[in-house]
């Protein structure tokens, strides 16, 4: 646990030498919140609807993190000679990689928390201090198996290569996971394949600590599921990226 702690310290301040890399958590998801809720009436005034809009966001926000930042950093990190000297050092693979896994759930909460303000300022979201806290809580652990898939693939790929897959991916997660636009308005397919996705499992996971609306039965068990795959393509990704480079 010390070792881990002791990383996960190391790479928060690493990323916090770089501010513009900071500001980058803090907008991005506030500004997806201007333009596609604030400024639209039916969405912004309803209650219930800018509720959701704001967690489906903030579930964004987390999964833009987690795979942009942290897949890319990896890739970027194993072409220089510190990272392979980290390599060499007795302490395994585990504190280096606990040590991302918290520093990855650090910046997910600081992305936010500009989701949090924009919604309670701009917008008729509502709910209770307890609820918020509760999805807060709720949208973290949900970001794991986001950020699991980050680090396979920060230490499966290239630095350039890294990037052009993530675009791959992010974007049909979330649109096809309900974070751009509600499941309701999806065709039958749509929404039968969006049901096996972690982003709509973490959506109607987060929507019902929100609003409280009863939480479909699947929803956990296919989280869970894709943190155990996610959880292996990690530790496969690590264990092939040492044997690759320090055979």
């Amino acid at each position: 646990m010390k070792m881990m702690l002791l990383h996960a310290r190391y790479q928060v301040l690493e990323n916090a030498r770089v501010p513009i890399a900071v500001v980058g958590f803090l907008v991005f998801p506030s500004l997806m919140m201007f333009f596609f809720v604030v400024p639209m009436e039916a969405v912004s005034g309803d209650p219930v609807a800018s509720t959701n809009a704001a967690g489906q966001l903030a579930l964004f926000s987390i999964v833009n993190v987690c795979l942009y930042t942290f897949g890319a950093q990896i890739a970027e990190e194993r072409g220089r000679p510190w990272d392979g000297y980290l390599r060499t050092l007795p302490a395994g693979a585990g504190p280096r990689l606990g040590g991302r896994v918290l520093n990855g759930l650090f910046f997910a909460l600081i992305g936010l928390i500009p989701v949090i303000l924009t919604a309670a300022l701009f917008t008729n979201a509502t709910a209770s201090p307890v609820r918020i806290l509760l999805a807060v809580v709720l949208l973290l652990a949900i970001g794991v198996p986001f950020l699991l898939l980050g680090l396979g693939i920060g230490y499966l790929l290239s630095s350039k290569a890294v990037y052009v897959v993530v675009q791959l991916l992010v974007f049909p997660l979330a649109f096809a996971g309900g974070l751009f636009f509600p499941p309701e308005l999806f065709p039958g397919w749509l929404d039968a394949l969006s049901q096996t996705l972690p982003t709509r499992a973490g959506r109607e996971m987060v929507i019902s600590v929100l609003t409280g609306t009863p939480l479909p039965t699947t929803a956990l068990g296919v989280l869970l599921a894709w943190t155990v795959v996610l959880a292996g393509f990690a530790a496969f990704a690590f264990r092939r990226d040492e044997g690759r480079r320090f055979r």
